[in-house]
């Protein structure tokens, strides 16, 4: 179970992350997780009144309100680097977020097998490869390094985070309801400073109408991920979890070679085949 919920998520995020990386083409990225976010959080609302999730309420929701705070802040980040570039090394370092949960699944005293420990370490090498990382090149500004770290530290911390917030199903959706709420006010604010100081927060001043779909599918596919890995990482061992949910950068790669016809490199193309070959180490662990 854990195998399947923890590929899910990587699916469900790689996917999300390639409609976002779409949307920030043409709208600023601030604005796609405001508005991504802000109509996860209605669906979630909804969900949790439906399904009585505020009587689940409880000390954990602090663990979601404080993945609320680091989700944002890893995004602002992790865009503004890609901003930057090359993607080809940001895209890479970002994947050292896997390093936080399995740290914490090792503290915790997970041990895993020789199968499973070879897993990991072929699995998180494709995920690296498969990324495309740029091996020759101008070299890189310190502070696209620096942004990058933290975007990964902080994606880490939301893997860590909402594996803790909740043990029900009903206390998941309020727990992902009080994670958006918290997005929203803490990206809205930014957006907020954003504005202040110049900058448009919407293309040619008027609101993407027609985008609303592809950030309904951003906002609710993250959701969903989520929801996957909190299951994946109760379930069973967090450090398989936490790596198997990391094949998301595969994902999007894919997708990209699958919908806007861009060519794998070689060394993605291996990286990717590595992946597999870890997943299946990990699953058969």
């Amino acid at each position: 179970m854990t195998a399947l919920f923890a590929l899910a998520t990587s699916l469900l995020w790689g996917l999300a992350d390639f409609g976002g990386g779409l949307l920030t083409r043409r709208t600023p990225a601030l604005t796609v997780v405001v508005v991504s976010q802000t109509i996860a959080a209605a669906v979630l609302g909804a969900v949790v009144v439906v399904t009585g999730g505020w009587s689940e309420a409880g000390p954990r929701l602090w663990f979601a309100f404080a993945a609320g705070l680091a989700g944002p802040v890893a995004m602002i980040c992790f865009y503004k680097a890609l901003a930057q570039g090359p993607m080809g090394v940001v895209s890479p370092l970002a994947t050292l977020s896997v390093a936080v949960p399995v740290g914490v699944g090792l503290f915790l005293g997970e041990r895993p097998g020789l199968l499973q420990a070879a897993g990991i370490a072929v699995a998180v090498t494709g995920v690296v490869l498969a990324a495309g990382p740029q091996l020759r090149g101008a070299p890189v500004q310190r502070q696209t390094i620096l942004l990058t770290l933290v975007a990964a530290l902080g994606f880490g911390t939301v893997f860590a985070l909402i594996a803790e917030a909740s043990t029900t199903v009903t206390g998941l959706f309020l727990a992902q309801f009080v994670q958006r709420v918290t997005n929203v006010l803490a990206g809205g604010a930014a957006l907020y400073v954003w504005v202040r100081r110049g900058n448009p927060a919407l293309p040619d001043g008027r609101f993407p109408w027609a985008s609303v779909p592809a950030l309904a599918f951003v906002g609710l596919a993250d959701v969903a991920a989520n929801g996957t890995y909190a299951i994946a990482a109760q379930h069973g061992p967090i450090t398989v979890a936490a790596v198997l949910a990391s094949l998301y950068p595969v994902v999007t790669a894919l997708a990209a070679r699958g919908f806007l016809s861009e060519r794998l490199r070689g060394i993605q193309a291996a990286g990717a085949g590595l992946a597999l070959v870890g997943t299946l180490l990990l699953a058969t662990g």
